[in-house]
């Protein structure tokens, strides 16, 4: 029913954001996967570390009535695009654990996004009221791939889990392991002499610019003059896909068991 509804005809003009997908380190790692650099994928790891402000209030996605997942949806849903992406599978069962990692926030009423990440800089909140977040702020998530292969998703909004630690994406496959870190721009490569080699230094990723201008309007431009567009972009069933993902994670860290994707 998914792949009749997006290629319908006339067609549908559709793009889930899933901005990784145009990252340069990215994409060159998903080159290498595909030629066989790695030989079969046994085992990815992905660290997506997003620290909010020490201070940040509490807004609209710490509320379970109104955000659906927390960190698990909205971070993770982009982090299990960016791996099968990569690697052409899909995840058949999941395991999490989330918690709240940051005790409690200041609570400021309704306000945005940008003006919690603005207000969570000021270090004047100590007669604030507060309350928890309603959200897991921290999850891992084990994951079993279509082809046995493990997974693993490491995801946090906690500001007292930082990155540039370690790099964000790592892949063993039976050939070689590499590591991808949209940061640094390095992809670096195992193989079996366990020698580390630097492949690639590429320039870091910090900002995407006018990701509407860049990615978008271009993808659909070719659908509006009523012809499909030729240029690859997350479908609807990308999105759909990822959400079975992270509902499945989100159900898993509630009650601790294995659940089907």
């Amino acid at each position: 029913m998914m792949q009749t509804f997006l290629h319908s005809d006339p067609p549908l003009g559709h793009f889930v954001p899933f901005w990784t997908r145009y990252v340069k380190v990215f994409q060159v790692a998903r080159e290498m996967i595909q030629s066989g650099e790695l030989g079969e994928i046994r085992s990815t790891i992905f660290r997506w570390h997003n620290p909010r402000p020490p201070n940040m209030p509490v807004t609209w996605r710490d509320n379970p009535e109104l955000s659906s997942g927390g960190t698990i949806a909205d971070v993770g849903s982009h982090a299990y695009d960016t791996i099968r992406w990569m690697i052409g599978l899909e995840a058949e069962k999941v395991l999490a654990h989330g918690q709240r990692l940051t005790h409690s926030k200041p609570d400021l009423g309704e306000i945005n996004l940008r003006e919690a990440i603005e207000k969570g800089q000021r270090t004047d909140t100590a007669n604030m009221p507060s309350k928890p977040g309603g959200h897991f702020d921290y999850a891992s998530v084990s994951c079993l791939f279509s082809n046995g292969a493990s997974g693993l998703f490491v995801l946090s909004h906690a500001g007292s889990v930082r990155k540039f630690l370690a790099p964000e994406i790592e892949l063993h496959g039976t050939k070689a392991s590499l590591s991808a870190d949209r940061y640094t721009g390095k992809i670096q490569l195992i193989r079996q002499n366990q020698e580390v080699e630097t492949l690639h230094e590429l320039p870091p990723a910090f900002e995407f610019g006018n990701r509407f201008e860049q990615y978008v309007f271009p993808a659909l431009s070719p659908i509006i003059k009523g012809t499909r567009s030729s240029i690859p972009h997350p479908t609807l069933e990308d999105g759909w896909l990822a959400q079975r993902f992270t509902d499945a994670a989100y159900l898993s860290a509630k009650d601790g068991h294995w659940r089907p994707v």
